[in-house]
């Protein structure tokens, strides 16, 4: 891993870029506003995989705000440009399939097997990179376990909750399609879940959330519905994201 660039912010969060191969990420980290340089935390902190929609960049300002609040309650946050995402390059396959997305919802036509299409492939092609740069990030100095997801691709984050064992909770936005077979793979996720919808959310059928929501195995599992449409989530559900986080992240040592 080979941080590129470095900024400290007002709110005392440490912000740099990197690349891992063909990876181009970012991590935030805890810190202070007076500190002028990277200070090692006296204990490591707790690691959050921060995802956008299906394949948005990283640097997109939803995904930085959300990254920056959640580094400030003293999370080291990180995000990728995965395979055929942000400013990475994209196959002939998913150029043509966004072409025909494009297509079918200006003629009004059905567009699920389009996603299909798109979508599985692509989370398919984003797991190993997530997985690669997980590596690396507990190899740094000041960052440890346990390890959470918080995106709002959740098709991403369903596969990354099966297969990878060091995530151990997870929130979820219930704002764009998310394949067939991570429907089915739902039934296995089983860690803490928080999920989050949009009532009126435009772009995503209200009872085909609510049957994902159905489907996660998990034994702790909370949905939050909001009114509003897709980018109306309300700004408490960031507060509560946090606390959520903090439960399972952050276990209380109670005495003895």
């Amino acid at each position: 891993m080979h941080f590129t660039s470095e900024r400290r912010l007002e709110d005392g969060v440490l912000e740099r870029e990197f690349t891992l191969g063909e990876i181009p990420g970012t991590l935030w980290t805890p810190g202070s506003p007076e500190s002028v340089a990277p200070v090692a935390p006296v204990a490591p902190v707790p690691l959050v995989l921060m995802a956008h929609n299906n394949g948005l960049p990283k640097a997109d300002p939803r995904l930085v705000a959300r990254a920056r609040y959640t580094a400030a309650r003293g999370y080291a946050v990180a995000s990728i440009d995965a395979a055929g995402c942000g400013d990475r390059p994209r196959t002939a396959a998913a150029e043509q399939a966004r072409a025909d997305l494009r297509r079918a919802i200006g003629a009004g036509e059905p567009v699920d097997e389009i996603f299909e299409s798109l979508i599985g492939p692509m989370v398919e092609n984003a797991v190993p990179d997530w997985r690669t740069t997980l590596d690396a990030l507990l190899e740094l100095p000041g960052i440890g376990g346990p390890v959470g997801y918080s995106g709002g691709w959740t098709a991403l984050g369903v596969r990354l909750a099966v297969v990878e064992p060091r995530i151990v909770a997870a929130g979820f936005f219930a704002g764009g399609y998310v394949p067939r077979a991570q429907r089915e793979e739902a039934r296995q996720v089983t860690i803490p879940l928080l999920f989050l919808l949009q009532w009126d959310d435009e772009g995503n059928p209200r009872q085909r959330a609510l049957d994902l929501f159905d489907a996660f195995g998990s034994e702790e599992k909370t949905l939050h519905a909001n009114l509003g449409g897709h980018t109306g989530t309300p700004w408490f559900e960031l507060e509560d994201g946090g606390r959520f986080l903090d439960r399972h992240l952050k276990p209380v040592r109670r005495p003895v």
